[in-house]
């Protein structure tokens, strides 16, 4: 009787670590924004932080970003972060991607510089902190569109604003000297005979 039992519990104890559900796992949580919209040519801040249930070290923290463009499912490598930052050194984002995080803040955000069409697809943010591994991944899907910025547009209404006003000076100027010079010469017209003669006289 004794050594059912014992079985008994033997399997009760190797299922609580086989079974799914029974042994608790802690997981990481990451938060990224959902989508996000580019300037062709500009920089993006890819925005991705954590919260661990484990204490948090640049020693204990593997950081990857993946990128899979729209038109196929194959990933592509884009940053990666161990104990020290590895930007890419091969591949579209070579010189375009940097380390924009600060690991003691729980934050694993990059940086893409002058961004083109061919960034377009999602970005795909992994965090593990040893040994909190579990954890579901965050994703950003990245549009590159062509269109005026509001501070262009802002620079450029201020470049009109200040060429109508100094056009607008300039005729007003224009406007007063030839008002001057009409009513000068009313008034000598209107000067009468004796004036003249009397100015004839004297220039004579």
């Amino acid at each position: 009787m004794f050594y059912p039992m014992n079985r008994i519990w033997l399997l009760l104890l190797l299922g609580g670590f086989v079974v799914p559900g029974v042994r608790h796992v802690s997981g990481i949580e990451i938060y990224t924004t959902s989508e996000m919209e580019v300037v062709n040519g500009t920089n993006v801040k890819l925005k991705c932080t954590f919260i661990s249930s484990h204490p948090v070290s640049p020693q204990t923290v593997i950081v990857s970003w993946n990128f899979r463009p729209l038109n196929s499912g194959v990933d592509e490598s884009v940053f990666y972060y161990q104990e020290t930052p590895y930007p890419p050194e091969q591949g579209r984002f070579k010189g375009h991607a940097v380390w924009s995080g600060d690991i003691m803040k729980q934050d694993v955000s990059i940086t893409l510089h002058e961004v083109v069409p061919s960034f377009n697809g999602t970005y795909i943010c992994q965090v593990r902190n040893r040994p909190d591994v579990h954890g579901s991944n965050g994703e950003i899907v990245l549009k590159v569109v062509n269109k005026v910025t509001l501070s262009e547009i802002s620079i450029l209404a201020a470049a009109i604003g200040v060429s109508c006003g100094v056009i607008l000076i300039v005729l007003a100027i224009i406007v007063a000297v030839r008002l001057y010079r009409k009513k000068r010469l009313e008034n000598s017209i209107e000067m009468n005979p004796q004036e003249l003669e009397w100015k004839g006289r004297g220039v004579l």
